[in-house]
């Protein structure tokens, strides 16, 4: 049943698919099974001829040939501890290119006493957007009672909203920062989308109830959207910290679309003030007077999940269980226990209650900044997996458990159906930051697995990395490229159900 409905997705959707001139992104490596036996190495592979490889192998369908989605992977393996990070740079389809920020880093180790097999991952999903009203549920914070806008670039078609008028262009850029270590202990890297565009959806978390609203609110323009990570790893305590530190750049224009029945009326707002579709000022308050107006506010979404082998494990903070809970954690840690009560994994948002915000309004050259209190909470789990808007943007993140079966095959068939599966997510949470008006956010949450660590008397000898050449700026005309969208990722979406490999 499920099969023949995302059949018929991609049959309407392909029936609308345009041709676009962009520039597709050219796989520069492969992963191999040998590769998880090396200590470090950082590449871009087009996942899915990883996944006509292994097709090939085990006698399964293979995706076609034309659909390609390229990955920027960094693999760390030291001290008996292995981190697998992955960043997408774009999927493409003939000539049609897709840009969507999705992070996903996963860790694999013992515990501390040696007997158990984990495997932890976390997965950023999406800007999250609210604005609160007089029935808010959790103060500063987004909640199913509150207006929420889902930003990523999901297809649809934008000639009928601009008409004659021109459309925003898409010329996202991702660039890559590369891998980086001193001593083979601490290590950095990270993924940086710059001009990034994304389109807003209304939607709800209402776990009873989550949908969204086919027809787009806005389109913004932000400068970036930068993840970097620091990965220490602390053979004497048995700690492994990674501190995630992410940037949410200015946003430096948006077109607001305000409906009436299916009748849009976009208006353009950029710092200068608000202007028509064809350049008639028709007012002074620019984007970020209208920002605040409006009350938006801006959050994060992510999940963490975790796989032991032959045991579960239970998740709290402060003494409550937070899995399939709203509960908040801003001040506290989420720490993870095994069934016989060993601590595993804590996600640490005690370490910086604070983030930064940089008026570009009082200060153009963004040197200064002032600090506000973050808000984190742990989410319903149904308003996100049951939400399609939500499942669609995150299907792309389930290879994971196929290259788990290279690190550690024992746990892959476990981890398989589990790992990256919204629906058995250990929790969701939210980090919001409630003082916005469209400004720069910096922000670093901490997370810590405790393991049992091998002290290395030498540093194992580490293969040359290949370079990794910025991936290629992708110019694309709005009103075509978007509703191509769709039709990718429900391509995606088939192929990863119709059949594990």
């Amino acid at each position: 049943m499920v099969q023949k409905g995302l059949l018929k997705i991609i049959i309407f959707f392909l029936i609308t698919i345009m041709i676009v001139n962009a520039w597709p992104v050219s796989a520069v490596d492969s992963l191999q099974p040998s590769d998880f036996e090396m200590q470090s190495w950082s590449k871009t592979i087009d996942f899915f001829d990883y996944v006509r490889d292994h097709a090939a192998q085990h006698n399964k369908t293979p995706p076609p040939e034309n659909v390609h989605a390229y990955l920027y992977l960094t693999y760390i393996n030291v001290s008996g501890m292995q981190m697998l990070y992955a960043g997408l740079s774009n999927i493409t389809m003939n000539q049609t290119t897709l840009t969507i920020p999705i992070q996903t880093f996963m860790l694999h180790y013992k515990s501390r006493d040696g007997q158990k097999d984990v495997i932890t991952a976390s997965s950023f999903i999406m800007l999250l957007a609210f604005s609160e009203g007089e029935e808010t549920i959790f103060l500063q914070s987004p909640d199913r009672n509150d207006t929420l806008y889902a930003s990523f670039s999901l297809g649809y078609d934008l000639k009928g909203v601009f008409g004659d008028s021109r459309a925003p262009s898409l010329n996202t850029r991702t660039e890559i920062i590369p891998l980086t270590s001193e001593d083979n202990l601490t290590w950095t890297w990270g993924m940086r989308y710059t001009n990034l565009t994304a389109i807003w959806w209304r939607t709800s978390i209402d776990p009873h109830n989550p949908i969204h609203d086919p027809r787009p609110i806005a389109i913004s323009r932000y400068e970036e959207l930068t993840f970097t990570y620091n990965l220490t790893v602390n053979p004497e305590n048995g700690e492994v910290t990674l501190s995630t530190n992410y940037v949410v750049g200015r946003m430096t224009d948006l077109w607001v679309f305000w409906w009436l029945r299916m009748i849009p009326f976009p208006m353009h707002y950029k710092e200068t003030g608000c202007f028509s579709l064809r350049g008639v000022k028709l007012s002074d308050e620019n984007i970020y007077s209208f920002l605040q107006s409006q009350g938006i506010k801006m959050s994060i979404v992510q999940f963490q999940s975790t796989v032991i082998l032959n045991h579960t494990a239970y998740f709290n903070s402060s003494g409550l269980n937070v899995t399939d809970k709203e509960v908040f954690v801003d001040n506290s840690t989420i720490s993870t226990f095994t069934d016989d009560g060993e601590k595993i994994f804590d996600a640490d948002f005690s370490v910086k209650k604070t983030y930064n915000l940089f008026n570009y309004t009082s200060d153009p050259t963004e040197t200064n900044f002032t600090t506000h209190n973050v808000t984190t909470r742990t989410c319903r789990r149904g308003g996100f997996a049951r939400n399609p808007i939500f499942k669609v943007h995150t299907l792309l993140m389930r290879f994971i458990p196929l290259v788990v079966a290279n690190m550690s095959p024992e746990l892959y068939q476990e981890a398989r159906d589990r790992l990256l599966n919204m629906s058995y997510a250990d929790y969701f949470y939210v980090i919001a930051y409630p003082t916005y008006g469209g400004y720069r956010i910096e922000h670093d949450p901490t997370y810590i697995a405790y393991c049992s660590l091998i002290r290395e008397e030498e540093p194992s000898a580490t293969p040359e990395t290949p370079e990794n050449p910025e991936t290629p700026e992708t110019p694309t005309n709005t009103s075509l490229i978007i509703v191509t969208g769709a039709a990718v990722i429900a391509v995606i979406a088939y192929l990863l159900t119709r059949r594990r490999p």
